[in-house]
């Protein structure tokens, strides 16, 4: 669905697309259907023996078909148009035939899923997901979702790897040795940017010279706190909290963290 594509944030890409079950909108159609088999019992009944259906219940069967396929085409157009699908950030549910209704929720909010199966929907493959967030209040229910168990899990691991990529250090640019300095006198090959052996010269007569330790280098200054934004700092709030709740944070180290965080602003 290019609409579906067009919400999409830089970097984000959809791991998994679903939508409903096929039998979802055959239960929401029921009425539609029993219009048609309806018109179609009246039209056989009212029969007459040139096998044309003629007078007043004739038209109303007619109107009964005409009705009842207008409304099921719609029941079946809401569906093929509606779509759940997991990114590497969130999870989406798009609806709507022409006016179109996204609605998502953050991989980072949701705490866990309940997942509803009845004995028809593990053997046609399709179940209720209830989404819940870390105070357990519900985000979302997809209702008759296919594949609903594999939609799960993917949620899940999407959440995983995403909290696992923001836990992770950050890169630092390679280390260097200075050639000059420690590439001569020392007996110890330098390095260049490129990763090749600098060639060594051989030790004079002044690197042989016993000579006085150099003073130490004065302590480097402890950096500065980084000012953020409210943004980030609602973002690493939410986060804290999220550590909290699990029990991987005292409430004393969150509300100390809290204090930092809002000191920044």
């Amino acid at each position: 669905m290019a609409y579906a594509d067009s919400l999409l944030a830089d970097g984000e890409r959809i791991v998994l697309r679903e939508r409903q079950h096929w039998l979802e909108p055959v239960v929401d159609g029921r009425y539609a259907i029993l219009l048609l088999i309806g018109a179609v019992i009246l039209a056989i009944l009212h029969l007459d023996p040139g096998g044309t259906i003629g007078g007043l219940l004739g038209y109303l069967a007619l109107l009964m078909a005409i009705v009842g396929l207008a409304w099921l085409a719609l029941v079946i157009a809401g569906w093929y148009n509606e779509a759940y699908m997991v990114t590497n950030r969130r999870v989406i549910k798009l609806s709507g035939l022409l006016n179109k209704h996204a609605a998502d929720s953050s991989l980072e909010k949701i705490n866990d899923a309940e997942l509803d199966q009845s004995l028809l929907g593990r053997v046609l493959g399709y179940g209720d997901l209830d989404i819940l967030t870390a105070a357990e209040t519900e985000v979302d229910k997809f209702k008759m979702l296919h594949n609903a168990v594999e939609f799960k899990i993917q949620m899940l691991n999407q959440k995983h790897q995403l909290e696992f990529e923001g836990m992770r250090p950050p890169v630092g640019p390679p280390l260097r040795s200075n050639a000059g300095s420690q590439g001569q006198g020392s007996g110890t090959p330098a390095y260049t940017a490129t990763g090749d052996v600098a060639p060594m010269s051989a030790p004079g007569p002044a690197a042989m010279t016993p000579t006085a330790p150099p003073p130490p280098a004065p302590a480097p200054a402890a950096p500065a706190a980084r000012t953020m934004t409210p943004a980030e700092v609602t973002q690493t709030l939410n986060n804290l909290a999220d550590l909290r709740d699990r029990g991987a944070l005292t409430p004393e180290e969150y509300e100390a963290k809290k204090a930092d965080l809002l000191g920044r602003l």
